[in-house]
């Protein structure tokens, strides 16, 4: 066994909770011509080195991650976005062995797909940065503070997108402030929403 294997092998061992079913998910995966590799500390399946599928664990379930799924046919109307703002990844979610074991054939189809959307080139369109909603909370204390402005688009697209997100998803213009207020320090400090 490699050391991907291995990893794989660990990760699984590791499971408390779900880890039949993700050995059964191994198992379908590996059956599907695709290449094992271990990334971002989770089983992920290749294709000439590009990611097709990640194995992931939840509380709830576990699932099969296709980081271009939005690309993806989807006749048995297994994939689900991982949330309302997902661009691109979507799931298929499992929460017992009956679910996995009646969906084998699905799974492999859905891998076969995910192997052709990545062979033909196709690339998500992503929604650029400023597409995404600002609040009038935030633009408001954007366009009064020069310094907060530079610092906001200084930092990477993907860490303004969290920060807009964040901002927009409050409903009450008292928690949106709010949000703002206890964002600014880490703008200032260059950090993004989950920076540690």
């Amino acid at each position: 066994m490699n050391d991907k294997g291995s990893k794989v092998e660990a990760y699984i061992e590791s499971q408390s909770v779900w880890r039949t079913e993700i050995q059964a998910l191994r198992n379908i995966l590996l059956s599907c011509d695709v290449e094992e590799d271990f990334k971002w500390k989770h089983p992920c399946y290749t294709d000439k080195g590009k990611n097709l599928v990640i194995i992931q664990d939840f509380k709830e379930y576990c699932a099969l991650l296709f980081p271009k799924g939005v690309l993806m046919r989807d006749p048995d109307n297994l994939l689900v976005p991982l949330s309302e703002n997902a661009q691109a990844d979507k799931q298929i979610r499992f929460s017992n062995m009956v679910e996995i074991e009646s969906r084998k054939d699905a799974i492999a189809a859905c891998v076969a797909e995910a192997v052709r959307v990545e062979r033909s080139g196709e690339k998500v369109s992503y929604k650029k940065t400023e597409d995404f909603e600002v609040a009038p909370e935030f633009q408001e204390v954007l366009d009064r503070d020069e310094s907060l402005r530079e610092a906001f688009f200084s930092l990477t697209p993907g860490r303004q997108r969290a920060y807009l997100l964040h901002f927009s998803g409050a409903k009450q213009s008292a928690t949106r402030t709010s949000r703002v207020e206890n964002c600014i320090p880490r703008i200032l400090d260059g950090l993004g929403l989950n920076d540690r």
